[in-house]
This record gives C-alpha cells, structure tokens and sequence, in this order.
C-alpha cells in the first residue's frame, strides 16, 4: 500500500481549496545544502506509482519527477551551508520548508509536512504527518522533487570538487567521502558544524 490521497480529499471536503505536500532531503550530509519541495498536486493528474523517493528506483524518480513539474505547482528551495552552520540543521530545515511554501504561487490554504515538525510562522495551518511520504502522495511528491533536486546539484558540485563522490553519495558520510576528507581536507562545501567536519577543522581524530 503506497500513500493515497485520502489527507488531501479530506482536507478539501472541509472546505480547503489547494493542498501542498512539503519534504526535505539532506539533513544527514555532510556537505551541500538543505533542500525543500513543496508540491500542489492536481487532482485529476496525479502521477500514477508517486511513492517515498527513497523506495524508488533513478529511473522511476526522474519519470515522476517530469511528471510532477508538468502538472503540478512546484516550489524547491535550498538553504546553505554557511545558513545551516549558523542556524542549526533542524532550523535550517524548517527555513527550507517554510520558503518553499511561501513561494507556491498560487498559494495553498492547508499545507501536509512530513515528520513531526511543524514550521514556525506558516501562512496556513498545517499537519504534520510521521512517514508522510509513505501516506500522502502530495508529501511523497515533494520528496522526489526535493531529492532529485538536490542529487543534481551535488553532481555539479562534484564536478567543480572532484575526489569526494558526491555524484554518488550526494554529500552523505559513506566511506569514501570520508576517506577522501583525510586526503583532501575540508571544502567551502562541508558543513563546519557538523562533528566528523569540526573534528577534522580542529586537528582532532
């Protein structure tokens, strides 16, 4: 059972006009920034097979990801590094989301957001939903719009920093990332208040 969208016909029989999904990808990385979706799907074109991005195959991702921007209202937005050093990663990531759902235009009038955290200061109430990629097909849109968002802009980076594989590990702590940050150092990329960076920048093991 994939997620439906049983939360969006809910909130629209109560009298709420359009729905946004919100998701974020990229708090665990260790370089790159935090990125956000917020997706207002319509609901005579929901693209069929929309699931958590992270329980889809590439090919499945970038097949619903061009869906998705084709028939729907889309916001992405990315907070950087220097932003999440400053603020915190869960703050950060609740900037990210409260941007891109005040970009939508036009804007919703109920927004869903996966996890259990709520934005401060929102236009419009809002729900949160644990696993709501998995239950709201307007979350798990988000989700792939985010991730396959930010997996691209990884691989630009990659190119202009070779040696990390963020091509492939999108800045996520896997073995050679972090091998490579013994042998080449810190990036402007890496994220400075994060322990294995700040240990690294401190002369620590």
């Amino acid at each position: 059972m994939g997620p439906d969208f049983s939360f969006e016909a809910d909130l629209q029989a109560q009298g709420f006009g359009l729905v946004a999904g919100v998701d974020e990808v990229g708090r665990g990385p260790l370089a790159g920034p935090v990125t956000a979706a917020a997706v207002i799907l319509n609901p005579s074109k929901v693209p069929a097979g929309l699931n958590d991005s992270k329980v889809l195959s590439i090919n499945k991702r970038k097949e619903l990801y061009d869906l998705i921007l084709q028939h729907s209202i889309v916001s992405v937005v990315h907070v950087s590094v220097e932003e999440i050093d400053r603020i915190n990663i869960l703050q950060a990531s609740l900037l990210a989301m409260r941007q891109a759902i005040s970009q939508l235009d036009p804007g919703p009038a109920f927004v869903l957001i996966d996890g259990n955290c709520i934005p401060a200061k929102l236009p419009v109430p809002a729900q949160a939903i644990v696993k709501g990629d998995t239950k709201s097909v307007s979350i798990a849109a988000a989700s792939i719009v985010a991730k396959i968002t930010r997996d691209r802009l990884m691989a630009g980076l990659a190119r202009q920093n070779p040696g990390y594989g963020w091509d492939k590990n999108a800045g996520y702590p896997t073995q050679e990332h972090k091998l490579a940050l013994q042998h080449l150092g810190v990036s402007p990329h890496h994220r400075r208040s994060f322990k294995p960076i700040h240990n690294i920048l401190c002369g620590s093991k």
